[in-house]
């Protein structure tokens, strides 16, 4: 674990560097996690053929090529306080349009589900609406990842669906449970349905926390 550690950071400091003096940026940040990613990727490919993690690292940089052109560019895009602005303006328009969505998703599963209970429908009639609550869960959680805020960078738009599919299918396995039940009436089926999806995104979002980033401006 501590060589692994050693070596992350050995990683997020040749990045740093590269960009060292470029004014930082939700475009930089986004880059430097693309490149940090990338780096450790084929770090790892080099040390499965073999290499020690001081070869690994040193064939990874050089398969990377000259990165003189992308750092020209983030420079120049760090100087264009209007571009920035521009994107920022965009994206948070993205995300708050996301969020709203996803709120008004969820509120519709909550409400249909609660209408088709009081009109005394089987409960596995009851049931199939909330799958809207699992599908507007999945937007809200992406979209407040991907939001950027005046304290921190907005998520690799990858990782945040991954987190997104972690959430939904947490929230599925709720939904599975009390579908199963209500047609099956047996607990232990409901409970073996739970489990399969619940672990599955219990074990996703715990591979993102302990692989993630830290987006703090």
């Amino acid at each position: 674990m501590r060589i692994k550690n050693d070596l992350d950071q050995k990683v997020k400091s040749y990045v740093n560097q590269l960009f060292s003096g470029v004014g930082e940026s939700q475009q930089l940040f986004e880059l430097k996690e693309e490149l940090t990613t990338n780096l450790k990727e084929k770090i790892n490919d080099y040390q499965k053929t073999g290499m020690d993690e001081k070869e690994a690292f040193k064939e990874a940089v050089s398969s990377m090529g000259d990165l003189s052109g992308l750092v020209d560019d983030m420079r120049v895009l760090g100087q264009d306080k209007a571009k920035q602005a521009v994107y920022t303006s965009l994206t948070a328009r993205v995300s708050t349009a996301g969020l709203i969505v996803g709120i008004l998703v969820v509120i519709f599963g909550i409400l249909t589900t609660s209408m088709l209970y009081f009109m005394d429908l089987p409960l596995e009639a009851v049931s199939g609406p909330a799958i809207f609550i699992v599908l507007g869960g999945a937007i809200v959680t992406y979209s407040f990842l991907t939001r950027e805020t005046s304290q921190k960078y907005a998520m690799n738009k990858v990782r945040a669906i991954l987190y997104s599919l972690s959430n939904g299918l947490i929230l599925f396995s709720l939904f599975i449970a009390f579908v199963t039940k209500s047609a099956t009436g047996e607990m232990f089926i409901a409970i073996s349905s739970f489990m399969v999806f619940f672990l599955v995104g219990i074990g996703l979002f715990l591979s993102l926390i302990f692989g993630g980033t830290d987006r703090k401006k």
